[in-house]
């Protein structure tokens, strides 16, 4: 070191969710030591002159080398998503340790710091998945993990091997509420599904864009007006994951006026996918296949509205990486297999950042939306704040160096994610990351990886204590 700095980005336009700022940013020991014009002194420079500088995305919703119970496998592990989430952008990602039904959630918690340790680029949080709240597990098992900076778990309301009843959920509710921690529900109708998967099956309709008929958006909604129903009574926030369109949008609406903590997220596949792309031609539209299903072109609009809006607080990439080719993923029981029988998913964990930023380039929303969106709100509800998620003296040096006129047409030879397809392919953006650093360090430049694999740090997250939602269109 030359200097007071380890680094120093220069000449760049720092941006938040709340300010916007020309001035340099002072790095040492990995934290962001100085905000102030024309500072010198650092063994590093970097002149970010004509860019924006921005926290690194937080993606709170992901899934990385997750244990499958029907024979599929993710395609990437700990290595290649963590990587390719750098590549585009973000420095902090939250994927699921998986509770499989009748065993330990502690177990599932130590698998999977196995398969993360010594392989994650970039820093790394775990929600957790809960399939089977069992006396023990309420008692003992989640009070424990949540105590030891597991603060967050998701919910199924769908999926035989992953779904709750009501009975149980609410259980995990007051638990929430007792223990502090933050709730994330899949918010879908198991039985509605179950029933017109049959039905469709029955008329020989198992083509994958039959998909998209088995989960219409009524089942959404139900299942959503339920999820906010079983918060209410215990009291206690939830966030209602992969928003899809304009009816579970409206119930979460009605929530949030009604003073209610509920959050909303949605992701890059309700912006830029229809239900038009499950009929692709032969078995191809199985790549688009997710749940929810990607709904129309009016329901783009209404996804869009919503992020301006604030009904949303999240954008989350929803990364599902599973391989179009060979025998582990899409055509996991062949090139003609029934729809219910795909994994459910697309890869997007690269691609996140700039999707939603060409929304900023058209108009759509604001920077400080942008900021709040994909790194902000996600490090304050799920308990990182402010380590992570924002620029400001004392926070972790996890800053983007991003450049707002470059245009990208997006194609998976670009991308450096381990699937075969992105769903995005064909799909020019303008605005793309330019240098990624993490605590200091370059991990990705010219869309280029760099630094070394298991440099990221495994965090643990403080019970998060979110304020009733604000005016929508306010950050958190």
């Amino acid at each position: 070191m030359t200097g007071p700095f380890d680094l120093i980005v220069r000449n760049g336009t720092v941006v938040t969710a709340a300010d916007v700022a020309r001035c340099d940013i002072g790095v040492r020991g990995g934290k962001v030591v100085a905000l102030a014009d024309a500072l010198d002194g650092a063994g590093h420079m970097i002149d970010a002159s004509g860019r924006y500088v921005l926290p690194g995305g937080v993606d709170g919703h992901c899934h990385l080398d997750q244990p499958m119970s029907d024979g599929s496998r993710m395609a990437d592990d700990f290595a290649s998503g963590t990587v390719a989430a750098a590549c585009g952008g973000t420095t902090t990602v939250i994927p699921f340790a998986c509770q499989a039904k009748g065993s330990s959630i502690v177990a599932a918690v130590e698998d999977y710091h196995q398969r993360a340790s010594g392989k994650a680029l970039i820093d790394y949080a775990f929600h957790l998945i809960v399939t089977d709240p069992s006396e023990r597990v309420l008692r003992e098992e989640l009070p424990h993990l949540i105590a030891s900076g597991y603060t967050s778990f998701k919910i199924y309301m769908t999926y035989d091997d992953l779904k709750l009843n009501d009975r149980q959920i609410l259980e995990v509710l007051a638990l929430a509420r007792r223990e502090g921690a933050m709730a994330m529900i899949h918010a879908e109708n198991s039985d509605c599904i179950a029933w017109l998967t049959d039905l469709l099956e029955a008329a020989g309709h198992t083509a994958p864009k039959f998909h998209a008929a088995s989960r219409p958006m009524a089942v959404e909604r139900e299942a959503t007006h339920r999820a906010i129903t079983l918060s209410e009574l215990v009291d206690v926030p939830v966030l209602i994951v992969h928003v899809s369109g304009r009816e579970a949008l409206e119930q979460i609406q009605w929530a949030q006026n009604r003073g209610l903590r509920v959050y909303g997220e949605t992701c890059p596949q309700y912006l830029y996918l229809t239900a038009e792309h499950l009929g692709l031609a032969g078995f191809e539209g199985a790549k688009c296949i997710c749940s929810p299903p990607p709904r129309d072109a009016a329901n783009q609009q209404v996804i869009w509205d919503g992020l301006a809006a604030g009904v949303f607080q999240v954008f989350s990439s929803d990364h599902a990486p599973f391989r179009y080719a060979g025998p582990t993923g899409k055509m996991l029981k062949g090139p003609n297999a029934a729809f219910r029988h795909v994994p459910n998913g697309v890869p997007g964990i690269e691609t996140r950042l700039p999707l939603l930023f060409d929304g900023v380039s058209k108009g759509r929303i604001t920077m400080a939306q942008f900021v709040a969106l994909t790194a902000t709100n996600v490090a304050k509800i799920y308990g990182l704040y402010p380590r992570k998620g924002t620029i400001a003296v004392g926070a972790d040096a996890d800053l983007v160096i991003w450049d707002a006129e470059r245009e990208v047409t997006i194609t998976n030879s670009l991308l450096h994610h381990n699937v075969d397809y992105t769903p995005y392919e064909g799909i020019t953006v303008r605005g793309w990351p330019q240098t990624v650093i993490s605590r200091g360090e370059i991990v990705a430049d010219g869309g280029k990886p760099g630094g070394k694999p298991g440099r990221g740090a495994f965090l643990q997250c403080a019970r998060p204590d979110p304020a009733r939602p604000k005016t929508r269109g306010q950050p958190i």
